[in-house]
């Protein structure tokens, strides 16, 4: 914060507030703001019906509860005017509504985003941290583990069928919630972020399952899984297999390179080029991956241009897919911690190969 010359973080909704405190607000109208200020104590400002579910600061910060007749941007703008303040850094995810009239009443100050001085920070966990994140990875491997052995029937039923059974298994494995369960069939499959819906799974077909969700570990505020696996319905043709085959390499190629001391952009651009080099290039259509931790998706990300080394504690996918549009698309990932001594640590085993669930 002084290196930024940020008088005080306003931390709202987002994962700011829970990486710091514990507590993750409900996404009411009603404000809650952590204030911390860069001298000072730090206070958290909740809705009063919000401050029995805030866990025991122990001296950490001071709890604000206020009421409905209170109004709670006036207590904050009174907090912040303890100290002269000319740039204040607020939450990336905070209600417009809060931003705006804080900016009405605070005028004159200059604004950031709390990210500029939190996303580095949260980027490289620490042992605890690591340690959540490969249970939360262990439980999505067992659940891939269940979809490959084909206790998840497919051929027959809906995208939204299966990807219920996936939510499901994922909440029977120890998570708190399912962040996404995505399920792409066929044609289906060519969209990366396909919501599954109503089609029915037919029979030779690909089947893109992305899912994830947040395990929480000794009562914290719960870090995040993602593990995708392509599975084909019957005996996959030899274009699918070739293409796999392409896919599986770049995967394993892009996980080898994550070291410490690369940059971000060159683990994207080893996946890029083995399929680039086998002809598909047009058809990798995204990043290879995202940073991961109390969000699904946060720093570090791997794509072109992003030249932020990469540093032990640093935790995120490495996902590279296929996608023949209108036919079929394929995606393989898994989750990727560098170490203490530098080298990557994938935090899925589950099968990489194309696994053929014939029910």
């Amino acid at each position: 914060m002084a290196t930024l010359g940020i008088d005080a973080l306003l931390l709202s909704h987002g994962a700011d507030l829970p990486w710091l405190t514990g507590y993750r607000a409900m996404p009411l109208e009603r404000l809650t703001l952590l204030v911390l200020p860069l001298t000072g104590d730090p206070v958290l400002v909740v809705p009063g019906l919000e401050a029995p579910r805030v866990p025991d600061p122990g001296g950490l910060f001071e709890l604000r509860p206020w009421s409905d007749a209170e109004d709670p941007v006036d207590l904050v703008v009174d907090l912040l005017r303890r100290a002269p303040v000319t740039r204040l850094a607020v939450s990336d995810r905070a209600w417009a509504t809060t931003v705006l009239a804080l900016q009405r009443r605070l005028p004159g100050v200059d604004w950031a985003e709390a990210s500029r001085v939190t996303s580095p920070i949260r980027a490289v966990k620490d042992h605890h941290e690591l340690d959540a994140l490969r249970a939360a990875g262990a439980a999505a491997d067992r659940v891939a583990a269940v979809l490959q052995s084909g206790g998840i029937p497919m051929a027959g039923r809906t995208e939204a069928e299966v990807s219920g059974r996936i939510g499901a298994l994922l909440l029977d494995e120890g998570h708190s919630a399912v962040n996404f369960a995505i399920v792409g069939s066929g044609p289906n499959a060519a969209s990366p972020h396909h919501e599954p819906g109503s089609r029915v799974i037919g029979r030779g077909e690909t089947v893109v399952c992305d899912f994830g969700g947040t395990l929480a570990l000794d009562d914290g505020p719960g870090y995040c899984s993602d593990i995708t696996r392509t599975v084909v319905t019957g005996a996959p043709s030899d274009e699918v297999a070739a293409c796999y085959s392409v896919l599986l390499e770049a995967q394993q190629a892009a996980v080898a390179s994550a070291c410490a001391g690369v940059t971000a952009a060159s683990v994207d651009r080893v996946a890029r080029t083995v399929i680039e080099d086998a002809g598909y290039g047009e058809l990798f259509i995204h990043r290879t991956g995202h940073g991961i931790g109390i969000e699904e998706h946060e720093d570090p990300y791997l794509v072109v241009g992003n030249d932020e080394v990469l540093v032990p504690g640093h935790a995120f996918s490495v996902e590279p897919g296929i996608y023949a549009s209108g036919r079929f698309g394929m995606r393989l990932e898994d989750i990727v911690v560098i170490g203490p001594d530098g080298q990557p640590e994938p935090l899925n085993a589950a099968d990489h190969a194309l696994v053929v669930v014939d029910n």
